[in-house]
């Protein structure tokens, strides 16, 4: 038990809530080395889609200011500095490991004028108020420990006009459909895991994460408790994934 006698998910388990944090590094740190091929394995690729539909949404501006939070090895930042001429980018992670991961990236070396590499938490994020003007979060948020204690972060730490915008995995509206996901998910998944990155467990760990995250309604519902306004979401492959978008007004 928590000093303060709360639990939380770890997957299917369930855990003292001031341990989360730690397991949740425990399993980036073992996948760093391999995280950006597994991606890659796991979506044959389409999680570079999906990231793509997000910038599409999302139209990075000349000069804008990025909070990249559980940005890891700097997908999402590379692509917003390539759109968008001027712009700069924080790359915030609670794994080191996987920001040495992203530092080794050519497009690392290219845009290092532009990017900041933190470590740091997203549900107590070490910047000061009214900072940024776009906050993302990809296929991170469901491991945080208290999601409204990030989403208020980010509410906070974005400049009046600011966007929120959350790329994570989501719930398929068709049942038959969802089981035959999580079929592929559970029986596949931590194998590929275990091939490549000789880590079955972090691997089961983010396949079960993925069933205990909000629905995308639910997940809406959230965004605006936390003060955000104009809250829409948009389903990526029938809803494998989705995109939330929010802003501060």
């Amino acid at each position: 038990m928590s000093e303060n006698g709360k639990t939380t998910h770890f997957g299917f388990k369930y855990v003292a809530e001031d341990q989360k944090a730690g397991m949740v590094h425990g399993v980036f740190t073992s996948v760093a080395s391999k995280y950006d091929i597994m991606n890659d394995v796991m979506s044959m690729g389409i999680h570079r889609v999906w990231k793509d539909a997000m910038m599409d949404w999302l139209a990075p501006r000349p000069d804008q200011h990025l909070l990249d939070v559980a940005g890891g090895t700097g997908d999402i930042s590379f692509r917003f500095l390539k759109r968008a001429p001027g712009a700069t980018s924080v790359v915030l992670d609670m794994t080191e490991s996987m920001l040495v991961e992203g530092r080794k990236r050519a497009e690392a070396e290219q845009m290092a004028e532009s990017l900041q590499w933190v470590t740091g938490d997203a549900m107590k994020l070490p910047f000061e108020d009214n900072q940024f003007d776009v906050y993302t979060i990809s296929f991170g948020i469901r491991n945080v420990t208290r999601i409204p204690d990030a989403l208020s972060e980010a509410y906070r730490v974005l400049k009046p006009g600011g966007r929120l915008m959350v790329l994570e995995f989501s719930q398929l509206p068709n049942p038959m459909m969802q089981k035959a996901y999580d079929l592929y998910s559970f029986n596949v998944i931590p194998r590929m895991g275990q091939a490549i990155a000789g880590d079955r467990d972090s691997y089961q760990y983010l396949v079960e994460s993925i069933r205990k995250f909000p629905d995308q309604d639910t997940f809406a519902q959230m965004i605006k408790t936390a003060e955000f306004s104009n809250v829409k979401y948009r389903n990526l492959t029938m809803g494998i994934a989705a995109l939330h978008s929010g802003w501060k007004l």
